[in-house]
């Protein structure tokens, strides 16, 4: 199943080239390798998918697409997996990184008082920001790597089982 939506999007891809508002793009979005359904493609894809999901802009699918294309990663993976943070989970993602920063940076916990002023943006986020971005940083590269090693070994020990039980079907 998903490899027959991923190859329907690499049609899609392919018919994009002739579309004006995909022509400055039309050759790097031609690789194949954009929309390979090997094992290395997918990990990869996965894991910077994660890593990405902790960039605390509005900016993930553009980077998504740009890490895609330098690093040759599967598109539709990367971009699925930069929508597991959404409106929903966006707040509890983004508050555990901010407390993995505190704990990175020896911080207590203290009180979260929200203000809706001028004054508590000035005074009361400034000191959240050094241990948010720390904790966004720790979080988006221990769970890229682990996210992509999990895979990976997820994505082998199916080979291996599948094969397995090719080679036991065969001897029957």
């Amino acid at each position: 199943m998903f490899r027959n939506l991923v190859r329907t999007l690499g049609a899609h891809a392919q018919g994009l080239q002739d579309r004006w508002y995909a022509r400055p793009f039309a050759r790097a979005f031609a690789d194949s390798r954009l929309w390979s359904l090997q094992r290395r493609s997918i990990t990869g894809a996965f894991g910077a998918g994660l890593t990405i999901c902790f960039i605390p802009l509005p900016i993930h699918i553009p980077v998504a697409l740009l890490v895609a294309i330098a690093a040759r990663v599967n598109v539709p993976t990367i971009i699925a997996t930069v929508f597991l943070i959404n409106p929903l989970t966006v707040m509890p993602v983004y508050y555990v990184a901010y407390i993995v920063g505190r704990w990175l940076l020896g911080q207590e916990p203290g009180a979260f008082d929200f203000q809706f002023s001028w004054y508590w943006l000035q005074h009361g986020l400034g000191p959240m920001w050094q241990p948010f971005l720390l904790g966004c940083l720790a979080c988006g590269v221990t769970l890229g790597l682990s996210g992509r090693l999990i895979l990976d070994r997820l994505w082998m020990w199916r080979t291996r089982q599948k094969y397995r039980r090719r080679g036991a079907r065969s001897k029957d």
